[in-house]
């Protein structure tokens, strides 16, 4: 078993080595930012959808572009705006005068990676017409499906500051994303780099280091992760004890978490663990795997209770309790 772990180790570090050329690029007009580059590429190894949180000039829409240029992919970006109707992003049907019939004109969510800035500026309606395209991966247009590109992910911004002329995301929508990521400013030394970086007025070429059928090829070597039995109970426990916290003895969370994870936020958590151990170039998933991504799966599927938040105690510091408290295998 030893040796067969080890084979499958040193085969993923292998089928991994792409990772770092993605990494390379990105950084090349990318300063920092190691958190939001690792869950971008667990997305698109996962093909889960992704949002993502930070006050404006964090590089969020720059990262998501250059990922797409070192991918081959193609990219579109669509502002969500209070005034945006469904057909903006699925698409409609266009009368033609001149032959007297309507043909489709698809719209820009056909495409391999897609960023919705600004989601929550969006009515519910147009929210609701990008669920389908997130669960489903397909569109309706004139009573036609239409299927999606594969790969396809939808990368969501929100602004935590402002929440004026806003619609907050249904749970049930906050719960097709694979993760959301909450980025921070960058440290001193890195806010340095980008200053020298900007007044020298160069920016520099992203070149294609990778094709969209080796992502694909890479999701079938991320299904081949070596997780042990331990690992898949204690991903259980993990979200178990969001809705059950007495039973592992975290009585004090109880009359903090209203809802707790649904068995959807199970299946992301080991997938995202698998992922980001095949990121890191290794062919076993590790408990540490699991901590790393537990907070991004699980702090937007945990509804807090009242008292939660007149003690202003986050969904994400519950997080953090129950990994704490949930016994290492």
């Amino acid at each position: 078993m030893a040796q067969d772990i080890s084979q499958l180790n040193a085969r993923i570090r292998e089928q991994s080595r792409f990772i770092e050329a993605i990494k390379a690029e990105i950084h090349k007009v990318i300063i920092g930012q190691e958190y939001l580059v690792d869950r971008l590429l667990v997305g698109i190894l996962c093909q889960g959808h992704i949002l993502i949180e930070g006050v404006p000039g964090l590089a969020k829409t720059l990262a998501v572009k250059t990922l797409a240029d070192a991918v081959d992919a193609s990219f579109i970006r669509i502002q969500f705006t209070p005034d945006l109707l469904p057909a903006d992003i699925t698409g409609t049907l266009m009368y033609n005068p001149q032959d007297g019939a309507f043909a489709v004109r698809k719209g820009p969510i056909f495409a391999n990676i897609v960023l919705a800035d600004e989601i929550n500026r969006a009515p519910p309606k147009v929210q609701s017409a990008l669920l389908e395209a997130m669960q489903e991966r397909q569109v309706t247009i004139g009573g036609t499906t239409y299927p999606l590109e594969d790969p396809f992910m939808v990368l969501a911004t929100q602004n935590p500051i402002e929440q004026e002329g806003t619609y907050p995301l249904p749970e049930a929508q906050l719960d097709r994303f694979l993760l959301k990521a909450v980025i921070s400013y960058p440290s001193r030394l890195e806010e340095r780099q980008i200053l020298e970086q900007s007044l020298a007025g160069m920016s520099a070429a992203i070149n294609q280091v990778v094709n969209i059928d080796a992502i694909l090829m890479a999701r079938q070597s991320v299904q081949e992760v070596y997780m042990d039995e331990a690992i898949k109970d204690y991903v259980v426990n993990i979200v178990l004890a969001t809705r059950e916290p007495d039973g592992y003895r975290l009585n004090d969370l109880k009359n903090l978490i209203s809802y707790g994870a649904s068995p959807r936020a199970t299946v992301y958590l080991a997938q995202a663990a698998r992922a980001y151990a095949f990121v890191h170039g290794r062919g076993y998933v590790s408990p540490d795997d699991v901590k790393a991504m537990a907070i991004d799966v699980l702090r937007h599927r945990i509804v807090v209770t009242y008292e939660a938040e007149a003690e202003e105690i986050p969904s994400e510091e519950i997080v953090r309790r129950v990994l704490q408290g949930v016994e290492l295998p």
